[in-house]
């Protein structure tokens, strides 16, 4: 089984929104890390040297490739990635592998046959 690592930078008030869009398109699990910060295209706003930006989330979510587009989409519907700009950003990588997923291996197996 081929895996895609889907890598999504959010505003931390769009992170369950996101990971429960996430869960319901196909994804078996998803890593957090908090309190991440970014710049687009305009620079950040300071304040005495503080950032007024809102902190962000990275989530990493490893999906089965043939539902990481699927997964894709929602995420970037339900958090108007492509409506309103400096919402944040998904993509997705190439795993060449991956150990540990045992479990998800066996689940999304019995997915896919019962699709097909």
């Amino acid at each position: 089984m081929h895996f895609k690592l889907i890598i999504v930078f959010v505003d931390d008030d769009k992170t369950d929104l996101v990971l429960n869009t996430a869960r319901q398109a196909g994804a078996k699990g998803a890593t957090v890390i908090n309190h991440a910060r970014g710049e687009g295209m305009k620079q950040s706003k300071t304040f005495f040297g503080l950032t007024l930006e809102a902190q962000r989330d990275v989530l990493l979510l490893l999906v089965e490739e043939h539902l990481s587009r699927f997964i894709l989409e929602k995420i970037a519907a339900v958090a108007q990635f492509d409506d309103e700009p400096g919402t944040g950003i998904a993509f997705q990588i190439d795993v060449e592998d991956a150990i540990g997923v045992r479990h998800q291996v066996n689940a999304l197996t019995k997915e896919i046959e019962d699709t097909l």
